[in-house]
This record gives structure tokens, C-alpha cells and sequence, in this order.
């Protein structure tokens, strides 16, 4: 049969097991109140003004990082990393051009990967 042993006391606590912590905790109420005063502040015209330019922005985002693979760099130095984003970018440019001489609209869509294989299926 072993001993046991009872070196160190219980903690009492959990900011005693876990350091580093916050203290601060968000209640219900002022979850709720950040909440309609954000949904408050988006109603107003000058915030959605801004947001539509936001949005557009992160159209040509999503389809630059999907496209040409912008999420990480290929090279190591600021000279070839800025010459693959300006090639990158010139790409982008010409694949919208391309797409706008033939009549096919930008992708915006995101297809699940079940709606995809039912595309697929169908064509």
C-alpha cells in the first residue's frame, strides 16, 4: 500500500491553479447592452456606408488569398515577397479582366463542399 501525500494544500481557487487569468468577467447584462448599442450604431448611415466599402474590399481579399495564395509568403525578404504580391496582384487584375470580357460574373458564392458535389453530379 502506498502513502499519500499531502505536500501541497488544496486551492481554494481557480486564479490559484491558473495563472495569468483575467479577473474580469462579461455578465449577461453587459453582453447585452454591448450588443444593442453595436446593433444601434449599425443602423445609422454612415456606418453602413462604410461598411459597403469594407465589404467590397474583403471580396477582393478573399478571392486574392484563394486564387493566388497571398495568405503566406513563398520567398524569404521584402524585395521578392513585394514582387510576388505585385505579380500576384497583376494576376488578379487580369482574371477579373478576363472574366468581365467573357461575360462571367466573379464567383462570390461560397458552395458547400455537399453543393459542389451535387454540381458536379448534375453536370
Amino acid at each position: 500500500m502506498g502513502a499519500v501525500h499531502t505536500s501541497r494544500s488544496p486551492a481554494t481557487a481557480n486564479h490559484e491553479i491558473i495563472p495569468g487569468r483575467s479577473a474580469h468577467v462579461t455578465t449577461p447584462r453587459e453582453l447585452t447592452e454591448a450588443i444593442r448599442a453595436a446593433r444601434a450604431q449599425q443602423r445609422d448611415g454612415t456606418w453602413q456606408r462604410d461598411y459597403a466599402l469594407r465589404a467590397g474590399v474583403e471580396g477582393t481579399i478573399r478571392q486574392a488569398t484563394h486564387t493566388t495564395g497571398l495568405r503566406r509568403a513563398r520567398y524569404r525578404g521584402l524585395a521578392k515577397t513585394h514582387l510576388d504580391h505585385t505579380t500576384s496582384a497583376a494576376a488578379l487584375n487580369l482574371i477579373r479582366l478576363n472574366a468581365w470580357w467573357n461575360g462571367h460574373p466573379l464567383d462570390r458564392v461560397n458552395h458547400s463542399h455537399l453543393a459542389r458535389l451535387q454540381l458536379r453530379l448534375a453536370a
